[in-house]
């Protein structure tokens, strides 16, 4: 068929049971090259061959070459010709790894995310991959939920950038393009809101608070032109996200317009039995078809009671013709039906992966991605140091790569043993592993060993952190510390050589309290395929930090869910020292603040915020304010900075949050440069949702500052009229 298929034609040819094969999503597993080799759900569902054939799509392929093969045989076999979708969870990166998305957000830097997506979307259209399932932009508070990780934060704001971001480049301007792959959106909605931080919790929120906090970044996919959305496992006040009526038809279809591809996440369809809204899965997908579930991935529902629902006269015949059009109408537009094989080269697929550029490309995100936490003049060590101490878990550990990482190998990845061998060709580089970073291993048989590497180095690298399997989907922590024996080997080896860095490999915010004596902390996330090669750069000078903390971290995990843009209370607590205060809110023995707050982020070089010059003391809709920020590097490396721009509406009909970031721009100073940073805000920016939950502005007295969350460097205020 040619790129002209007459689509409507296509569907009124079509058998139902053909156009509901459409609108089934199996593992890639079901379509093996025999019918004895048929598992899983294809066997436990007595799916016959057929049908299979029928088939629209398929996920978690291992390649272009099994693309290749699954689809020429689904050609062979399908009577109209029409080629399945192929989709993976590209989410950071296919093969080549760049940081995970709540590190990558740490750059707030959009031309980086887009380079990086970009540089994902070619390797995986070369794997022939046709749709990822990313971004994901859920707004998270609770650094327990182990999904943080693919999140970018806890500001809607910068979900918002970074969401659309990676829309346009994993889609770029023209899907048909070979080298574009189309979006999905996840998890539509509130799943990062999940109670006490456990995975695939309840979420229970009012309407202003998701329509203020959780919901702007999935609106601002769409109106970037994402082409697939994805509907949460969880339940959103009483009802599972893809049964949720408000949720799929009101907001989405009616209020936002979305004419895109809906699909189900991993079983979902199932889990409504399991949830209780569903007696079985005739009424599972009664419920999930009727709200706009177009796709239904992993699960038996449509395939055992769709045809009958319509034939019964439940579900009119013409929705499914409605749902089959919207997928078809995204084969066609990935140019499927010219080219079913689209993309899938084996050896562009090969020479893409790690190639020395796309290397590069994932060695700078790690970089710029890294946020110096703390910092008393150790940091840059010297090149000339003649000895060197790497110790803990991660120290020559290639285990950096992080949850979701598609296609990637651990054994790729390069370690910061290596890379810093490969730095300081002259000096001695000694390891010692000291413990394992898990929650139950409580032996300290390599301290000794650890504790004389330290004693003997002239700078030691404590690389600490979660394990890979830590964070990510499932793997919700109650206690957030460094796990296992770690604090204690990195108190041992302080004691032993003050001379010390910690890196910390981790997935979420970490308590590090206990470790927080440490003379430098960087926090490196999972960084991917290069991730060794970052941290010696940044170690050693070659890489100035520059990362910005997207996530609080807390003092200690009691104080989760925590996050910057709070509301005040009728009680807040006025003094900012860890202590108690009387009838306020506040905990005993810990205070409110974090230990390193949302926006943080430290540089070796000296940056000195000049003025903040407002164009005027009042502003309105028609009549915008400019505000310009002036910032000068004052040290002695060349650096990049985040300026960041916060208001705060201090009287409104609803409480308003104590400071919320309304834009950023990242710049680069030369050692002695002084640069001016130019704000525009709009009356747009200030709008919120009052009581009624419509999306308003408020005339009244405004506080603007730059600086980082509590850390106001320039301030003033103006007036809205």
């Amino acid at each position: 068929m040619a790129k002209n298929v007459n689509l409507k034609k296509l569907i009124s040819n079509m058998t139902l049971e053909e156009k509901v094969g459409q609108l089934i999503q199996l593992n890639a597993v079901s379509f093996s090259d025999s019918a004895a080799e048929i598992t899983g759900p294809v066997q436990k569902w007595g799916i016959p061959a057929e049908w299979i054939n029928k088939m629209g799509s398929t996920l978690n392929f291992s390649d272009a070459n099994e693309m290749i093969t699954i689809q020429k045989k689904h050609l062979e076999n399908d009577r109209n010709g029409i080629p399945m979708l192929f989709m993976m969870d590209v989410i950071h990166g296919y093969r080549t790894i760049y940081p995970i998305p709540l590190g990558l957000a740490a750059s707030f830097d959009p031309e980086l995310v887009y380079e990086c997506s970009r540089m994902a979307a070619k390797e995986a259209a070369a794997g022939g991959v046709n749709v990822t399932f990313t971004p994901m932009v859920d707004y998270v508070r609770d650094a327990r939920w182990g999904r943080v990780m693919e999140t970018a934060g806890e500001d809607p704001y910068l979900a918002c950038v970074m969401g659309a971001t990676q829309v346009r480049a994993f889609q770029g301007s023209d899907l048909s393009d070979k080298e574009n792959i189309a979006a999905c959106v996840k998890h539509y909605a509130a799943y990062g809101g999940a109670e006490a931080g456990r995975d695939y919790n309840t979420v229970e929120l009012s309407e202003r608070v998701l329509r203020e906090y959780y919901m702007p970044a999935y609106k601002a996919c769409i109106d970037a032109g994402v082409k697939m959305i994805m509907p949460s496992f969880n339940s959103l006040n009483g009802v599972p996200s893809i049964a949720n009526k408000w949720l799929m038809q009101d907001v989405l279809k009616k209020e936002w317009r979305f004419d895109g591809v809906v699909i189900s996440d991993y079983n979902a369809l199932g889990e409504l039995k399991v949830h209780g809204i569903a007696p079985d899965m005739r009424e599972a997908t009664k419920l999930a078809f009727a709200n706009g579930c177009d796709i239904e991935m992993m699960s038996n529902g449509y395939y055992e009671h769709l045809c009958t629902l319509v034939r019964e006269g439940v579900i009119d015949e013409k929705k499914v013709d409605a749902a089959v059009m919207r997928v078809l109408k995204l084969k066609k537009e990935l140019g499927m039906f010219d080219d079913p094989y689209r993309g899938a080269d084996p050896e562009r697929e090969k020479a893409l992966a790690l190639s020395p550029e796309h290397r590069a490309i994932a060695r700078r995100a790690a970089s710029e991605s890294a946020v110096l936490l703390k910092n008393n003049g150790v940091l840059p060590f010297s090149k000339d140091v003649k000895k060197v101490a790497i110790i803990g878990h991660f120290a020559d550990n290639n285990e950096i790569k992080g949850f979701w990482a598609c296609h990637g190998k651990n054994e790729e990845c390069v370690t910061v043993a290596e890379a810093v061998r490969a730095k300081l060709p002259n000096a001695e580089v000694v390891t010692a592993y000291g413990c394992a970073p898990l929650w139950n291993d409580k032996s300290t048989e390599g301290f000794a060993e650890a504790i004389e590497a330290a004693k003997n180095a002239d700078a030691v690298i404590l690389c600490l952190g979660e394990p890979q399997t830590y964070s990510g989907e499932g793997n919700s922590r109650a206690d957030i510390r460094l796990p296992g024996m770690q604090e204690e080997l990195a108190k041992a080896v302080m004691a032993a050589n003050s001379n010390c860095a910690m890196l910390i490999f981790n997935g979420r915010p970490l308590v590090l309290t206990d470790v927080n004596e440490c003379p430098a902390i960087l926090e490196m996330w999972f960084p991917g395929s290069e991730g060794g090669n970052a941290a010696a750069d940044l170690l050693f000078g070659d890489s100035v930090p520059c990362g910005k903390l997207t996530m609080s971290f807390p003092k200690h995990v009691g104080q989760c869910p925590i996050y910057y843009n709070h509301p005040n209370t009728g009680r807040p607590k006025w003094t900012a020292e860890d202590v108690h205060q009387a009838y306020a809110s506040n905990y005993i023995g810990c205070g409110n603040r974090p230990l390193y707050c949302f926006g943080h982020g430290l540089s070796y070089t000296k940056l000195d915020y000049e003025a903040m010059e407002l164009s005027d003391t009042k502003m309105s809709a028609e009549k915008p304010l400019t505000v310009k920020i002036t910032v000068k590097n004052s040290g002695s490396y060349a650096a990049k900075e985040t300026v960041q721009l916060y208001i705060r509406d201090l009287f409104a009909s609803t409480v308003r949050p104590v400071q919320s970031l309304i834009a950023f721009e990242k710049i680069h100073l030369e050692a002695g440069e002084e640069k001016t940073v130019t704000f525009t805000v709009t009356e747009e920016m200030l709008r919120f949702y009052d009581a009624s939950c419509k999306h308003v502005s408020e005339a009244g007295e405004f506080v603007i500052f730059t600086g980082y969350a509590d850390h106001k460097y320039k301030e003033a205020k103006f007036f809205l009229e």
